[in-house]
């Protein structure tokens, strides 16, 4: 008997196990996680919370707030989807406490996986959830992008933003000058990742914070201006402003509920970025609440929202409000141009926020994926100052500062793809913890979900739901031709990197 490291686990976490399974630990990690980090532990349980609340909250508060109230019939069907999305949710986000707390690893999902289903579906879970979280910095650039030139463009004095025309790409138009600022903030996030989890936790509670103040402005505008009667009827059809949501679909409170539910994973995705950097949590870190602080991020995102729907949705009469492109910067636009100015400056504050986070935790991912072998090695090699997966933070680096020269549309399609490929990832670990209650009774949970197996259940049942939404052909969330082939295709490319790694390694 030999006395070693359980695969995976944290240092706090130890167990006398045979010859065999020590060798099957070894080949699996080629050494415990303790060892093979230098990963910086700095990350306290507010900045956990930051990480994930700014991942979630980016700028569709402001840019697709007028879109919610669309497909919904109103603000108040917007308002129960999004709360109801958040209740779903919260089960999985239980899910991730649990294991996190168990098994502190940078990029858990992967250790999660591979420990319960093999290397196989901890691959494709991995691969899958880099997709979708990866995906999401250069459309947040090209977010900066956008606002930059369609919106600062527009004011007097600043219509020099849009002097200098590069081209245009599937009916998109890119401008020098927005690309070059787009590149300029997204240059600042890759800088504070390749410092570390420190340098871009301070960020993100800077951001947060900014989030925070747009948030109460809405507020302000709302309670001064508005009246809770713009808010009805409670259900209507209507028509959106050119460029956004057609025309409400729905034909009934209900309905128009369910057309907004299924939207809801998209801007809830972000707080599976908390586990993935558990890693680097400060010593003597109460894991207990750190099990409570993924749920937390969810229910205040779900907060968040509906204070902004409601907000934005009060100011006018609703079915006004949404008639007008942006609305939510029309309105204050027509209000006060101090007010518009200020709320502008923070919704291109906005994308920082998951850029930064879904940059972290997909390196992450990376990081975990090059441990088990399932990449390059290289992939498992931190930088011996900052801690910061190197070769996985430059990969993003690459990524990310393609997206400004894609234009606007380019990245239309991965929505949808990101979503499944989250929400795909999250019902993995739900079973994943599930089975392991059963495999792994005696490991130390320091948190768990509450009502056990039964609230594990719950988060097995809510990840199918959506992914059967997102699926199914008479969904009104479904994915198309194009975007099936995306992730066809995806899975294609991953499955022959993963034969290429293994015979590389043989």
């Amino acid at each position: 008997m030999y006395t070693t490291m359980r695969r995976g686990v944290g240092p706090h976490v130890q167990k006398r196990v045979p010859n065999k399974e020590r060798r099957r630990a070894m080949a699996d990690t080629k050494a415990p996680a303790a060892e093979q980090g230098g990963m910086k532990k700095t990350l306290s349980l507010w900045n956990f919370f930051t990480i994930g609340f700014g991942a979630i909250i980016g700028t569709g508060w402001v840019l697709q707030v007028g879109d919610w109230m669309v497909v919904g019939g109103g603000p108040v069907p917007a308002m129960i989807a999004f709360l109801l999305g958040a209740i779903a949710l919260v089960p999985i986000g239980a899910v991730f406490g649990e294991l996190t707390a168990a098994i502190p690893v940078s990029g858990g999902i992967v250790e999660y996986v591979d420990r319960t289903f093999g290397h196989t579906a901890s691959y494709i879970t991995g691969w899958f959830l880099a997709l979708g979280n990866g995906i999401l910095c250069p459309w947040e650039a090209i977010a900066i992008s956008t606002l930059v030139s369609d919106m600062f463009g527009s004011l007097p004095g600043l219509e020099w933003l849009r002097a200098v025309k590069l081209y245009t790409i599937l009916g998109a138009d890119v401008y020098l000058f927005p690309t070059l600022i787009a590149l300029a903030f997204a240059g600042y996030v890759i800088y504070l990742n390749f410092r570390g989890a420190s340098s871009a936790a301070k960020l993100q509670a800077f951001l947060t914070k900014a989030l925070l103040c747009g948030m109460l402005l809405a507020m302000g505008v709302s309670i001064f201006t508005g009246s809770p009667s713009n808010a009805m009827p409670v259900f209507s059809q209507v028509s959106g402003a050119g460029g956004g949501v057609a025309a409400t679909e729905s034909g009934n409170l209900l309905a128009g509920i369910v057309s907004v539910l299924v939207l809801t994973p998209f801007f809830y995705a972000g707080f599976d970025t908390i586990p993935q950097q558990a890693e680097e949590a400060a010593e003597g870190l109460n894991w207990n609440k750190f099990g409570k602080i993924i749920s937390l991020a969810l229910l205040a995102a779900g907060g968040f929202y509906m204070v902004c729907i409601y907000s934005f949705g009060t100011i006018l009469p609703w079915d006004e409000f949404v008639s007008q492109p942006v609305p939510a910067l029309a309105c204050l636009k027509n209000i006060n141009m101090i007010l518009y100015i200020a709320m502008l400056v923070i919704a291109t504050l906005g994308p920082m926020g998951p850029m930064n986070s879904f940059y972290g935790a997909t390196s992450r991912i990376m990081l975990a994926m090059g441990r088990k072998g399932q990449l390059p090695e290289k992939f498992a090699e931190v930088d011996e100052k900052s801690g910061a997966p190197k070769l996985a933070c430059v990969v993003l680096a690459a990524i990310t500062i393609v997206g400004p020269f894609l234009g606007k549309n380019m990245l239309i399609p991965l929505t949808n793809v990101s979503a499944l490929a989250f929400i795909f990832s999250c019902t993995m670990v739900a079973l994943a913890c599930f089975k392991m209650r059963y495999t792994e009774p005696d490991l130390p949970r320091p948190y768990k979900v509450p009502g056990g197996k039964i609230g594990i259940g719950l988060a097995i049942a809510a990840g199918a739901i959506i992914i059967g939404l997102l699926v199914l052909p008479f969904s009104p969330a479904c994915l198309n031709m194009v975007e099936w082939s995306i992730v066809i295709g995806w899975l294609v490319i991953g499955l022959a990197l993963m034969a290429f790694t293994k015979a590389r390694s043989k």
